[in-house]
């Protein structure tokens, strides 16, 4: 599954009934419905036209002919690489081997994805944002609050000011004090974390930049965002938890930091070099 049709998947939630029923017929069968009229399409999943030409448009197409030719171009590009192997369910009962091919499996299949539906244009201005911000505030809850954590200590080490908050009463607290040379940085998969969403309005108004990073598709995280970023996972049940969507954001924090080391090498690489040999001495010395 590429580009088009992980966002089709990941925005099901968002649709309306109607909607949602010519989205889950098109992941059914997409071969099918890059052969065949608009006309056919609504009397197949009995709705008006109008309903599947207002899903296109949500799905960021000018009409149904623009969402069949994305939708032709997964299928050749799947073709062609063969595709992956696809998400596997992680057994309850299994031998170790099939684990760790299951797990791996998995988060493979996460990066893949996630490279299909990252926007390289708003990674650019995330980077750019990041680079020249005074203070880097990320939230994150839970699972996300791990992946904020590994940003802020990735920003410190190349002396970039990064504060990272993983309850709502401190994401309050440092976005009531961000300005307009800022950045608030809001990491949850679901994009419905509550906390994340009142300690990001709080930063927007005070002037703060806003990037997120969610799942892909239409959320309220994503709708206060200047920039967004976005990640898939496409877990199938409770049982594999936040696990690959925790190795996708992990995966889209590195880029960031690499594009931002990037913007000013020579002295980025100085900062790192510097706090690895005093990490090291200070080990020596204990």
């Amino acid at each position: 599954m590429n580009k088009e049709l992980i966002f089709i998947q990941e925005s099901l939630h968002t649709f309306k009934p109607s909607e949602r029923k010519v989205a889950e017929f098109i992941l059914e069968k997409p071969a099918d419905v890059i052969n065949i009229s608009i006309q056919k399409l609504a009397e197949n999943t009995q709705v008006s036209e109008a309903t599947i030409i207002r899903l296109s448009r949500s799905l960021r197409c000018k009409g149904f002919k623009e969402l069949k030719l994305k939708i032709a171009y997964d299928l050749a590009k799947a073709k062609a690489e063969k595709n992956l192997e696809g998400y596997e369910d992680i057994p309850i009962d299994d031998s170790v081997s099939s684990m760790i091919h299951s797990v791996s499996q998995n988060n493979i299949q996460a990066i893949h994805n996630t490279v299909g539906v990252l926007d390289e244009a708003e990674l650019e201005k995330a980077i750019e944002l990041i680079s020249k911000a005074r203070i880097v505030a990320v939230y994150g809850i839970g699972a996300s609050g791990l992946i904020a954590m590994d940003f802020k200590q990735k920003l410190t080490r190349i002396n970039r000011w990064c504060e990272a908050a993983y309850d709502k009463d401190t994401q309050v607290t440092i976005a009531a004090n961000l300005s307009e040379t800022d950045v608030a940085f809001g990491i949850s998969y679901s994009g419905h974390t509550k906390d994340i969403i009142e300690s990001l309005k709080v930063a927007k108004e005070n002037g703060a930049s806003v990037i997120t990073l969610t799942r892909s598709g239409e959320n309220p995280t994503s709708a206060i965002a200047d920039v967004k970023l976005n990640t898939t996972s496409l877990e199938r049940n409770v049982r594999s938890g936040a696990t690959s969507s925790r190795i996708a954001q992990l995966n889209v924090i590195d880029i960031l930091f690499f594009g931002v080391m990037k913007l000013d090498q020579e002295r980025n690489i100085k900062a790192l070099d510097k706090t690895r040999k005093a990490v090291e001495a200070s080990k020596r010395h204990v």
